[in-house]
């Protein structure tokens, strides 16, 4: 009988209202003498740090520069408690979990991947206290926020049907990304199905708190433009993946972030939508690439990705 290694541990802390979150640690898979700057992961408005699975175990076992890797759910996401008062899902009260899980882990200014609402979550870090984040990978969230894309994510947050097998959250998952996502093939998207929901008795669970559509309905009218919180990244090096197909994240705003940013990167994820995966080995060494090239200092110059 096989038994399954598990790469990574699990991590649960109370939050300062008494909440239960979960993160994990994927440590890496040596020492070599190298301190490195570990990685934090931030998902986006309803996921949660299985989504970044695949690109911490590839991070943590790379031959030539292997590193720890943090993944965090925020609460009411993946196995955190979901809180009473949904008006608690903002970013802000969010920030707040995230520096108390540094505090837990003893992460000091890590380098951080932040996907869609993680992003967001990272601009504001640097705002309120910029001396907490080392470089940044915001993947397609920009300070701009496409109103198209956060009205379709509206439409399905809260609503999406619980599939009574994993089969059918494969067939879920794909039929609603398979336009933003036609390469995945269908066996993936059963392994996508399984970041998206949690586990009960071996059927798919909800994944997120459903009360989080509620506080995507207290929205009226566009996102207020974040470049003041952008340009508080400016003292540390910066990587953009932006879906090719995305309808978060223009192409125009990741331009000007170019021309704002000093130390900016950017890397366009062929056939993929909002927000990449993270999974193909692509993008995986782009990130590694990136968080190499940034280690000895918080700002280095602009790199370039073909």
């Amino acid at each position: 009988m096989t038994r399954t290694y598990q790469t990574y541990r699990d991590i649960y802390f109370t939050s300062r209202d008494g909440l239960r979150l979960y993160g994990r640690h994927y440590p890496a898979m040596f020492r070599d003498g190298t301190e490195r700057r570990p990685l934090l992961c931030l998902a986006g408005l309803t996921r949660n740090g299985r989504d970044f699975h695949v690109l911490a175990e590839d991070i943590a076992r790379r031959a030539d520069a292997p590193r720890d890797v943090y993944t965090f759910d925020y609460r009411g996401r993946g196995f955190s408690e979901s809180d009473p008062e949904w008006q608690n899902y903002t970013v802000p009260l969010e920030m707040l979990d995230v520096l108390d899980f540094m505090t837990v882990t003893g992460l000091s200014q890590p380098a951080i991947i932040g996907t869609s609402r993680g992003g967001l979550i990272a601009m504001v870090m640097a705002a309120a206290q910029p001396r907490s984040v080392g470089p940044v990978v915001l993947n397609d969230i920009g300070p701009v926020i496409e109103q198209k894309g956060l009205g379709r994510i509206s439409a399905y947050v809260g609503r999406i049907p619980l599939p009574g097998s994993w089969k059918e959250a494969g067939a879920l998952v794909h039929d609603m990304g398979r336009r933003a996502f036609p390469g995945i093939s269908a066996e993936e998207w059963v392994e996508v199905a399984k970041q998206w929901f949690n586990e009960h008795k071996g059927r798919p669970a909800p994944g997120y708190d459903a009360a989080l559509s509620n506080a995507l309905s207290v929205l009226d009218g566009p996102i207020p433009k974040l470049w003041p919180q952008f340009e508080a990244l400016k003292r540390v090096p910066v990587l953009v993946l932006r879906g090719e197909t995305s309808d978060i994240l223009s192409a125009a705003t990741v331009e000007e972030m170019g021309r704002r940013h000093p130390a900016f990167s950017s890397f366009v994820v062929r056939g993929q939508g909002h927000a990449p995966l993270l999974r193909d080995a692509e993008t995986i060494d782009v990130v590694a690439r990136f968080l190499v090239a940034t280690e000895a200092s918080e700002r280095q110059p602009r790199l370039a990705y073909g």
